[in-house]
């Protein structure tokens, strides 16, 4: 058995010999190898151990309530400076200091994992640094963590299982009835610590609850009064709520000349928009102010609501753009990294690959229930191509955002 206890400014460590084939085997084994290990952990020589002299005239080894003072052996651990007391190196390991803070409550578990595993001997295959445990030093690992860093070390168990699924998952290549070593092991270390980091979304509820509602604000006051804005300058303001709630697009251009080639030649073609994600590909879209009569007839075309020249004529425009883009290709791709090269980052590429469609237009508030049951017919009927987006819808997803914000 091994534990510690303080005695000045010495931090001992006791053991106690429970199964020994000798009494003295500590000092009988020092006196063959030159040293003792102990629980494959600690390592002592014969300077370690302490004697009535070193305790002092106060206190003797006989005067500690132990059952054979024959089987016990008392080593200077550590000596204290300071606040902490410094582990003597040999004794854990030699590659760098090991300092605890002196109100720390030690036991062999700090030290030695399951199945006898030095635990500073796999940390100092991670790390050469000092190590303080506990206290106010500037680098010290609070004794909460290394606790915890204490429960990543497998167990006997799990090493077994572990062995077991390696060698399952090669021979169920070869035999049938194979036991799922594999699962088992897997439940396992599900069952384990894992590590937690910070809840992000918490840390950042209010500056996005804060961010959505100010939108919201925005688009309803805008909706309110269309008419004071020209198409230009609600198209500027619509793209900047569009890139604020699609962060996947972190460029959007505007006035984009590209190459259409046609049967009878090419020809030089102008997007409005041209939206860039976060890996260079690029999609369409289309802005346009939310007339009243926009998307679905009032009256019905063979017992269905078909849809408006405005809205069919702005899907087939975005499918052409769509459908030039797709021909122009590696050339495209060249000539607009080229020409928005300053406005790139460094090594940044734009690409040209099925790019899709999306199309704000429109008021759903004033359609009848017929009506939106057909004019979603119609969104799932370009859905491939393109995200037909009503600003009635803008509003919901909205909505639905700030909603759930709040319940984080």
């Amino acid at each position: 058995m091994i534990d510690f206890f303080t005695k000045g400014d010495t931090l001992v460590l006791r053991y106690i010999a429970e199964f020994a084939n000798s009494p003295d085997w500590v000092r009988e084994t020092i006196k063959v190898k030159g040293y003792v290990r102990l629980k494959k952990t600690f390592y002592f020589e014969e300077d370690d151990i302490l004697n009535d002299s070193e305790f002092g005239e106060e206190t003797k080894i006989d005067d500690f309530d132990d059952p054979d003072t024959e089987q016990v052996t008392y080593f200077l651990f550590a000596k204290l400076t300071g606040d902490y007391y410094k582990v003597k190196k040999g004794i854990l390991i030699d590659d760098f200091d090991i300092f605890i803070h002196k109100d720390v409550s030690l036991s062999t578990i700090f030290f030695v994992a399951d199945s006898d595993v030095s635990v500073f001997r796999v940390i100092k295959n991670i790390s050469l640094n000092n190590l303080y445990l506990g206290g106010d030093y500037p680098s010290a690992v609070p004794i909460e963590e290394f606790e915890r860093l204490l429960k990543y070390f497998p167990t006997s168990y799990e090493r077994r299982k572990y062995v077991e699924a390696r060698i399952a998952s090669l021979l169920r290549n070869y035999l049938d009835g194979i036991k799922d070593a594999e699962k088992i092991y897997q439940k396992h270390l599900n069952t384990k610590l894992s590590k937690q980091g910070t809840d992000l979304a918490k840390v950042f509820q209010n500056v996005e609850l804060v961010k959505y509602q100010t939108i919201l604000e925005k688009l309803q006051e805008m909706l309110k009064d269309e008419n004071q804005y020209n198409e230009h300058q609600w198209q500027e303001e619509i793209l900047q709520i569009i890139l604020l709630l699609y962060p996947k697009y972190i460029f959007a251009f505007k006035s984009v000349p590209i190459q259409a080639k046609l049967a009878d030649g090419i020809r030089d073609k102008q997007l409005d928009f041209l939206l860039v994600d976060s890996n260079g590909y690029v999609d369409v879209i289309e802005i346009k102010k939310p007339f009243e009569n926009a998307i679905m007839t009032k009256g019905f075309y063979r017992e269905n609501y078909i849809p408006l020249r405005e809205l069919s004529g702005t899907v087939m425009q975005i499918e052409k753009y769509i459908y030039y883009l797709n021909r122009w290709s590696l050339e495209g791709e060249k000539f607009l990294s080229t020409k928005y090269k300053t406005q790139l980052p460094e090594g940044f590429d734009i690409k040209i690959a099925n790019p899709s469609g999306v199309i704000i237009m429109g008021r759903e508030n004033n359609l009848s229930p017929g009506q939106k049951d057909d004019f979603e017919v119609v969104k799932r009927k370009y859905k491939n191509i393109v995200d037909i987006i009503t600003y009635d819808n803008l509003l919901e997803r909205l909505q639905f955002t700030i909603e759930q914000i709040r319940k984080i």
